[in-house]
């Protein structure tokens, strides 16, 4: 599995840059994956820039200008910009609709991140990534998470406050009405999460009421919260769940969560607090203590560090929700 940050967008975008002619005059995104690419490209450039839609429309947008158009009629050379290519389907339909357009426009294709194989169906790409693959920006749409374990608080929805989180009637309330965060765009194979199973009508309720799909509901059979505090194994709980799966990838909240999921398991965990992918646990907390990573990061490392070195226990979570990036 190989992921793509919207960092690692912007610098390869930047590092590349070069391989784009300076005689284009106009960038064209592709919607929706395409459009963030084509801006930064159009912004870098100092280029116009608009959408597919809009350029057959002859809706062109002026550089450097805010609501201002330029005159499409003085545009010679157009780059039609998509973030990837996999099977090549995509672009060939984009070519099919811009086919009546080559008459009036030189028009050539860019891709970012091309499937190895691929890197002739475009004029220019920036860098081969093999499939299978996770980009930042559509993560959540993906077709795979079918096949993925999710964690409800913190990715779903919001965290509870520590007022909120009484085990009783305010945590019920809470769940009943938390507020919606990354909202997936395609069906969930299960959702793992650490609150009680005596939460699970209410759960329900909040999941369909905000059209989350998923396969299974899997929660911790303990009849109240200090037993669940007692015992301490949220990290632990979770990748049970996951090692016993055929599933690929995990969606954790927290990092010390998701580096103990990806520890035990030794499978990809996608962690929403750092928008980063854990594959080697022990890997990264190598490279965040050389400083190859958010100071945040080092941090949080070098303290998971010392709990495996000084504990016996195999949960490098003090406690639900409480060991946070935020607290170094």
């Amino acid at each position: 599995m190989n992921y793509r940050s919207i960092k690692d967008l912007n610098e390869i975008i930047l590092k590349r840059l070069s391989i784009i002619p300076r005689d284009i005059d106009l960038i064209v995104g592709v919607p929706r994956s395409g459009m963030l690419p084509a801006n930064l490209l159009a912004l870098y450039l100092n280029r116009p820039y608009t959408d597919i839609d809009s350029f057959l429309k002859g809706h062109v947008y002026k550089a450097g200008a805010r609501g201002q158009f330029i005159n499409i009629d003085a545009i010679k050379k157009v780059l039609v910009v998509d973030d990837s290519i996999a099977s090549g389907g995509a672009l060939r339909e984009v070519k099919e609709r811009l086919k009546d357009q080559a008459e009036k426009f030189k028009i050539e294709y860019a891709a970012i991140y091309v499937a190895a194989g691929k890197e002739r169906d475009a004029d220019y790409y920036f860098e081969t990534v093999p499939t299978p693959r996770y980009f930042q920006w559509n993560i959540f749409n993906h077709t795979s998470l079918s096949k993925a374990c999710f964690d409800i608080d913190g990715v779903l929805c919001v965290d509870p406050t520590p007022d909120q989180n009484d085990d009783g009637e305010k945590y019920r309330s809470f769940i009943l009405n938390a507020a919606p965060l990354y909202l997936p765009g395609s069906k969930i194979g299960t959702l793992v999460t650490s609150r009680l199973e005596k939460y699970r009508e209410e759960t329900e309720v909040w999941l369909e009421k905000h059209g989350v799909q998923y396969d299974k509901l899997v929660m911790l059979d303990l009849p109240d919260a200090k037993a669940r505090q007692r015992l301490n194994n949220h990290g632990q709980h979770k990748a049970n769940e996951f090692s016993e799966s055929q599933y690929s990838l995990f969606v954790e909240s927290e990092l010390p969560q998701a580096l103990e999921i990806n520890r035990i398991t030794k499978k990809p965990v996608f962690c929403t607090e750092t928008f980063s992918m854990v594959y080697d646990s022990q890997s990264l907390l190598y490279n965040i203590k050389s400083g190859r990573h958010l100071p945040i990061l080092r941090k949080v490392a070098l303290k998971l560090r010392d709990i495996i070195k000084g504990k016996k226990s195999t949960s490098l979570v003090p406690s639900s929700k409480s060991f946070s990036a935020k607290q170094f």
